[in-house]
């Protein structure tokens, strides 16, 4: 949503009020379609799954794709608490705005406040010493987390602190017992979460009611730059701000190590309120975007806002299934909208990836891009179901592309992290055009996607030249070739499309690269060494955290990271017969752990490993051989395993969305095992009934006759009335709306999808 310029201030005012009006007239008539509130669906989301072990998925307040995160932060305690939270902890150290979900690495966790009360301390509180610094003990029974609300008791203050979201604005609000000795708020602008530091911070009392400033931090993100504002709901007594330990005198401070102790009288009523809205351009633009998503005082309002916007995107789903099944669902769905989150003011104002503010984008500029997870699932998921933010999410990666010199490859915040491998920013960008996409520049598309290919470093210079990776001389050449043969694929699926007869020969060569590395004689994609030979000692076994052939993974899981052409990777085996062997084997020979072993190797069945991303395709790929009942055997066991209602209900990283993306999908029945061929392989699906709601009124209903526990195996396909034999399903035949009837038994299927006419291809056209 894009507003005008400050200084046509009329204007402005007038422009706010109309939205404003037009934003509560839209929830409302929203709600009363809504009807009964049993029909909720925001009533089986549970923001607590997933948050235990190594889910890492963020709990707290927010809005769909929303800039602010508010939630509570733990006493940082290592890898499982990226998100700064994490279900095993019984601490809290405060609320802060920022919050990554899913991720293998900590960062953000910016603008900390603590309610507080009794004697100052001014030391955040550590594990093995609580008493001696600010920190609460809390209780899960006294916890309750929904979408787009917070809330939990302080044992230490004997404060119940709540908090909710607009896009921009955390609301945050505490009720402190009668009486409180010495309440005061603890703003921490020092520590983040995990790798997060501040460089330098700024704190300044504008009025008695009123704090701005900025952080400026580094961590994953180099460099992080966000202005806030802090309106307060009562005046405050003082404030005092210290630099590490040094008070500083004055009410305005700038310095490296800044928090302020906020101190009240008293608090009127025993609540207080607080409202912090956040900008990456300056603090004009937060005070900006608090003044048009919450100008006013209401929390409980708030509340209802947010989740009425949790509920307008859930509905686009509609499911018939079991209560757990429901949970399971309508949770994962909503965290595969905790980002991209917005990187931009209500105005359209960003900051760019070279630090340059850019003014009223006609687009809504974006962060937080876990390409190397997302363009498995979630991206394609978008496609279908928030067909709206396709374009916003290209023309980010494309606004990004021209200030960095290169497509974005994990973006946060402004800045470039270079994690993982691959350049994931194309198939994202090829799936957007080929599935009818033109909300974009297509030449400049073109150009970026190309010119990511076109790089010189990460072993790509091999590349260019037809040549394999030497493993001796690029880390993780094995991994780094197989992902750019995806994203090469996808080059040339759009040059084609475009009439470019030259880049398409091009491209699709270096597609098959991954021919290369497969040794026929062990059947495993190995790493091979400057002189030809291939790299010995060899363990198809081996998972090294560190300097590997492989990324996060072993040889066993690596050799299938062949999405892109299914059938070439079959044909490399030699026979049918061979592929369903090795196949077959990766789902029962035990996996053997090593000191080295990846954390992100989890969920395992056998060698598959459910709990990280390279592997999602697997399950789908025995349709390509004509047997799509071991697909379903493998989702069936996969749902009983790896995905329950419980906090631990994650079996690996969110990754922001795709684990969640997987599920949703795989539910549904189907799964994009092709980035970019927009065809996506039946499996088995988990819900009886899903009625899908598109653009232009259109909805796609799946109905699922004869489903069970038992009855796992699709007998026959109806579409539209007409029978349908393909183990795969268009996705032009979703977006176009109808009918899908499923027809389940609890026998495989002599016939559907074992015809090689029926089976998966990699082109579709």
């Amino acid at each position: 949503m894009l507003f005008r310029s400050l200084t046509i201030r009329k204007i402005y005012q007038h422009t706010k009020i109309v939205v404003i009006i037009g934003l509560f007239t839209s929830l409302s008539q929203f709600a009363n379609a809504q009807g009964n509130t049993n029909n909720s669906l925001t009533k089986y989301v549970d923001p607590l799954i997933g948050s235990a072990k190594h889910g890492h998925v963020f709990v707290g307040a927010n809005v769909p794709y929303g800039a602010v995160q508010l939630g509570p932060n733990n006493i940082f305690e290592g890898w499982d608490w990226c998100s700064g939270y994490n279900y095993a902890s019984n601490t809290i150290t405060g609320f802060a705005h920022t919050h990554l979900s899913g991720t293998g690495i900590g960062d953000l966790g910016d603008i900390s406040i603590m309610p507080t009360t009794g004697k100052l301390i001014l030391e955040k509180g550590q594990k093995d010493n609580l008493s001696n610094g600010y920190v609460s003990t809390f209780s899960h029974d006294k916890e309750i987390a929904k979408a787009g609300y917070y809330s939990v008791w302080l044992d230490k203050y004997d404060i119940k602190a709540e908090l909710t979201a607009t896009e921009r604005v955390g609301f945050h609000q505490y009720t402190f017992k009668k009486n409180a000795e010495n309440p005061h708020l603890m703003l921490d602008l020092v520590e983040g979460i995990g790798w997060d530091a501040a460089v330098v911070s700024q704190v300044k009392l504008v009025d008695p009611q009123t704090i701005v400033g900025y952080r400026n931090s580094k961590g994953w993100s180099a460099d992080q730059r966000l202005f806030f504002v802090i309106k307060l709901s009562q005046p405050v007594k003082d404030i005092s701000i210290y630099d590490g330990s040094s008070l500083i005198n004055g009410n305005n401070a700038t310095g490296k190590q800044l928090k302020a102790v906020v101190n009240f009288q008293a608090i009127q009523q025993d609540v207080l309120k607080i409202k912090v809205a956040i900008s990456p351009v300056s603090i004009e633009n937060a005070i900006l975007n608090l003044k048009t998503e919450l100008p006013g005082w209401d929390f409980n309002g708030t509340v209802k806002r947010a989740n009425l916007k949790w509920e307008k995107e859930l509905q686009k789903v509609k499911i018939d299934a079991s209560v757990n099944s429901k949970k399971i669902f309508y949770t994962a769905l909503y965290h595969t909208m905790v980002a991209p989150s917005l990187f931009n003011d209500v105005n359209g104002d960003y900051l760019g990836t070279d630090k340059k503010v850019y003014k009223k984008a006609n687009f809504n500029n974006l962060t937080t891009f876990s390409l190397w997870d997302t363009y498995r699932a979630a991206q394609p998921l978008y496609t279908i179901l928030h067909q709206d933010k396709v374009s916003d999410v290209v023309n980010t990666m494309l606004a990004i592309y021209k200030q960095q010199g290169k497509l974005p490859v994990w973006h946060l915040m402004g800045s470039e992290t270079n994690t993982m491998i691959g350049y994931h920013a194309v198939p994202i960008i090829v799936d957007a055009y080929l599935k009818g996409y033109r909300g974009f520049d297509v030449k400049l598309a073109y150009d970026a996607i190309k010119q990511s290919a076109m790089q010189k470093t990460e072993g790509i210079d091999y590349i260019q030249q037809l040549k394999f990776i030497p493993a001796d001389k690029v880390n993780e050449s094995v991994a780094k070739a197989l992902e750019y043969a995806i994203d090469d694929y996808c080059i040339a699926r759009m040059a084609k499309a475009l009439g470019k007869t030259a880049d398409y020969q091009y491209f699709t060569k270096r597609a098959k690269l991954y021919e290369l590395y497969f040794d026929p004689q062990t059947q495993f994609m190995r790493g091979k060494l400057a002189d030809g030979n291939w790299r010995t000692p060899f363990s198809p076994f081996a998972s090294k955290h560190r300097e590997d052939d492989y990324t996060e993974g072993n040889a066993w899981q690596y050799v299938w990271l062949v999405p892109q052409d299914g059938e070439g990777l079959v044909k490399l085996f030699g026979s049918e017969k061979s592929f369903i062997n090795k196949l077959d084997s990766l789902f029962t020979v035990p996996f053997q752990f090593g000191e080295e072993s990846s954390p992100d190797i989890s969920g395992l069945i056998g060698n598959y490993a459910q709990g990280n991303e390279p592997g999602h395709h697997i399950p789908y790929l025995y349709p390509y051989v004509g047997q799509p009942w071991k697909t379903a055997d493998l989702i069936r066991k996969i749902d009983k395993e790896f995905f329950t209602a419980k906090p631990d209900g994650l079996c690996g990283n969110e990754d922001v969305g795709q684990m969640s993306a997987w599920y949703i999908f795989s539910a549904l029945g189907f799964y994009p095992v092709n980035p970019a061929n927009g065809a996506y392989v039946f499996g088995s699906p988990l819900l009886n009934a899903a009625t899908i709601s598109l653009p232009a009124n259109k909805k796609f209903v799946i109905k699922v006759i004869n489903n069970s526990a038992k009855n796992k195996y699709i007998q026959k396909i109806i579409l539209n009335g007409k029978p349908y034999t393909k183990s795969y399903l268009l996705h032009q035949s979703i977006v176009n709306g109808g009918n899908l009837q499923i027809y389940m038994g609890n026998q495989p299927s002599s016939t559907f999808g074992v015809n090689v006419k029926d089976r998966p291809v990699s082109n579709m056209n």
